[in-house]
């Protein structure tokens, strides 16, 4: 019984170690596919908690992103989450506008033929 307890204990620690390992690092083309899932659900909706759920969904993502696509990612990210906010800083999102923008393009380039 001691041995069984131990070799379980024992496989408990490793499956929960191998979750804990870095995520590989996505392709641009497998970026673009999981964020057009996200945006493309019916939770993305364009409300402040749909702009929550879809920042939520994306955050993961990012963590996972091409190189090309983590940076613009977390603009929108950052973006969403200051829109979403019971009383946006209209300051803060008039400067964060042209970087939200800008993101946006760079990730309709990479994106808007299917991703490289």
């Amino acid at each position: 019984m001691k041995k069984t307890l131990t070799v379980l204990i024992a496989a408990g620690a490793l499956l929960g170690a191998a979750g804990c390992s870095a995520s590989p690092q996505l392709s641009n083309a497998e970026t673009c596919a999981r964020v057009k899932t996200v945006v493309s659900a019916q939770s993305a909706t364009s409300d402040k908690a749909g702009m929550t759920r879809v920042a939520n969904q994306l955050r993961p993502i990012k963590a996972a992103a091409s190189d090309d696509l983590r940076a613009p990612l977390q603009t929108i990210i950052e973006y969403f989450d200051e829109s979403a906010k019971p009383n946006p800083d209209t300051a803060k999102l008039a400067n964060m506008k042209a970087g939200y923008t800008q993101a946006g393009q760079t990730y309709g380039q990479i994106c808007g033929s299917g991703g490289q």
